[in-house]
């Protein structure tokens, strides 16, 4: 018994006992799983390019001739019937729209719709073109005295002065500005040098 010890200390026979206890459940587990047959359902056997790139999975019902009726059930929304018959839910607005629904939000069960025969609605992504300002660099400031141009405050001013917009408070000083948010095109301030 002490030479069994010696080889397998408490450590070594815990991790032992756990790899036999991981092993035996995913046994187990492969058995329960591998028994079951899985059936692919509509959903992942007609999922077509288009609702993949879109993000929306939908469930496509069998060919139905449209126009035709449908009674709405617990819990159904005018999105999900579009879905089931058009395979968007775009087309809510027409469903809406034949059945002279002033609200499209309520339903009640049992409520006969009609679905029109009308083509699928799809989103379309409009694409905006940005206007880009170009960034003009000012040129630094390296005389004692400057002119103030149109759309200038102490943070450029300062950062063209000395490379540093937190010196703003410098050339406030020294132009004895009573509000150093208020400067005007044209004033000439003096801009101090060590």
């Amino acid at each position: 018994m002490n030479n069994l010890r010696k080889y397998f200390s408490e450590s070594t026979l815990s991790l032992v006992l756990g790899v036999v206890v991981v092993l035996v459940l995913g046994l187990v587990a492969y058995k329960i799983f591998k028994g079951r047959n899985v059936v692919p359902t509509p959903l992942t056997q007609n999922v077509t390019e288009e609702s993949t790139r879109s993000g929306e999975l939908t469930q496509p019902t069998a060919a139905v001739s449209l126009p035709v009726e449908h009674t709405v059930t617990a819990g159904e929304t005018l999105w999900a019937i579009s879905q089931r018959y058009y395979t968007s839910g775009y087309n809510w607005v027409d469903i809406a729209r034949v059945n002279n629904l002033k609200n499209g939000n309520i339903l009640a069960v049992g409520q006969k719709l009609t679905i029109p025969d009308i083509s699928v609605r799809k989103p379309v992504v409009v694409e905006q073109q940005v206007k880009v300002t170009p960034v003009v660099k000012s040129a630094a400031i390296s005389g004692d005295k400057y002119t103030v141009l149109k759309g200038d405050n102490l943070w450029t001013i300062s950062v063209r002065a000395y490379g540093d917009g937190f010196r703003w408070k410098e050339i406030a000083g020294a132009n004895k500005l009573a509000n150093p948010r208020l400067i005007h095109a044209g004033n000439i301030l003096t801009i101090p040098r060590p």
